[in-house]
């Protein structure tokens, strides 16, 4: 594909650099030349220095058959007019990064669509539905659904306590139901692997997994883990996140949102008239006790400063609140975090570039999780008929190394995958891959 992304922001460039991975064309367009010179020096990526709502410019650019225009600059104003510009001008597809709520009801997205823009994204709304789904899965580090909610993909740090520990997928599967859950992946030291049947699992594993609805308990027995109900929350961060996971939580559960500014903090107080504002600094260990952060079952830190957001969270772990969740933009410090006892790191960039990834990908493509620390992806596949995946067994098909069929849908019923499955047409089918093995991955369902 060739793909023109305006703006070479944090979410603009983490995307191009995703994509570029992909074998697709890539322009980046940004005003600031100093933005653009470390893109080009370490990406396969095509810069080019103008105002991505200049006509000139547009006109330019989309003189060559341009399968996708996504406007993800920091101005919602600058995204509509260059979306809008760029499907006059020739660009198939059109995404436009947003940042006001009101345009995501439904009479508003078809009047866009009727302008020219095919899809908006909001990456802050984004990642405050991934908080709000791991506050309701708090047993698990990273959660996502699949096959309209048959199906997830839960990921779980291995402590001293998990009753797998030393066990290998082989005694696994002796003595648990394997029809309601499988182990897919393995993050260890830093390095993702897909495992064999005696892969040993070890403490400060990364787990996979994937499970049906009725497999739940047993996968949290297994591994050590339970879910609790977060009912008191802590958020530090009056951002667009913050303020979207209060307004959710703040008629279910007891919620306080601390910030330092106190302008900011004034304007969510006529919002969240639920949630109890303090104005305060968000560094202050003696503020966040005084409030009664020893106390809270979840802690949710998104400031702009992941160091903030790390060291906070630290310290409500360490003052024994049971779950913890950092917004870390800054890409060096993820792995970091997960290895200090963090238990769940969001990224805005990554949330987003996964909801646009999903417009360049195999047409089969229903839905695409990147997961946060790692370069795996979690690919939803509708199967068409005459798919390569539909003509045996998987043992049979040699489906590609660096990556497995976790489970899927027939028919509305889950299944797990094993080696004896056979894939059928219009079935929903979930892998989970590395890079490396992404284009074989997608042939199979072609």
């Amino acid at each position: 594909m060739r793909i023109i992304i305006a703006g070479a922001g944090e979410v603009g460039t983490h995307l191009a650099k995703m994509l570029s991975n992909e074998n697709h064309e890539i322009i980046l367009i940004d005003t600031d030349e100093e933005r653009l010179k470390p893109v080009s020096s370490t990406m396969d990526v095509l810069t080019y220095v103008g105002s991505v709502t200049s006509i000139n410019t547009l006109r330019e650019l989309l003189k060559k058959k341009t399968d996708l225009f996504i406007a993800i600059t920091h101005l919602e104003d600058t995204n509509i007019t260059a979306s809008i510009l760029a499907k006059r001008l020739g660009a198939i597809k059109t995404i436009a990064r947003i940042d006001n709520l009101d345009y995501l009801e439904h009479s508003i997205v078809e009047f866009f669509r009727s302008l020219g823009i095919d899809s908006l994204i909001y990456p802050e709304l984004i990642a405050a539905r991934e908080v709000l789904s791991l506050l309701h899965e708090t047993g698990t580090t990273d959660f996502m659904e699949f096959c309209g909610g048959k199906l997830a993909m839960y990921v779980q740090k291995l402590d001293q306590n998990a009753p797998i520990i030393d066990k290998s997928l082989i005694d696994l599967a002796a003595t648990t139901n394997i029809e309601k859950f499988r182990a897919v992946a393995i993050k260890r030291n830093d390095i993702t692997i897909i495992p064999r049947g005696s892969e040993v699992f070890r403490v400060g594993d990364l787990v996979f997994i994937f499970s049906t609805v009725d497999g739940i308990d047993d996968m949290m027995i297994t591994s050590g883990k339970e879910n609790f109900e977060a009912k008191s929350v802590m958020i530090l961060g009056g951002s667009r996140i913050g303020k979207h996971v209060a307004l959710y939580l703040q008629n279910k559960s007891q919620v306080k949102l601390i910030d330092s500014d106190l302008l900011k903090c004034e304007a969510l107080s006529d919002v969240l008239e639920n949630t109890l504002i303090i104005n305060g600094d968000c560094r202050d260990a003696d503020l966040l006790q005084q409030e009664g952060i020893a106390h809270m079952d979840a802690f949710v830190a998104v400031t702009g400063n992941s160091e903030t957001n790390v060291l906070s969270c630290l310290l409500a772990k360490k003052l024994g609140v049971k779950k913890t969740i950092a917004e870390v933009e800054n890409m060096e410090y993820i792995n970091l975090a997960e290895n200090i006892g963090i238990d769940t790191i969001i990224n805005k960039k990554i949330a987003a570039a996964s909801r646009i990834f999903r417009h360049t990908t195999n047409p089969n493509v229903t839905q695409v999780k990147y997961m946060t620390g790692t370069e795996a992806e979690v690919i939803e596949f509708n199967v068409p008929e005459n798919a390569r995946i539909t003509r045996g067994t998987l043992r049979s098909l040699e489906f590609p190394v660096n990556s497995i069929v976790g489970g899927g849908t027939r028919n509305g019923v889950p299944f797990i995958a094993t080696g004896d499955t056979i894939i059928m047409p219009d079935d929903r089918i979930v892998v989970f891959t590395l890079p490396s093995a992404y284009d074989r991955v997608s042939k199979f369902f072609s």
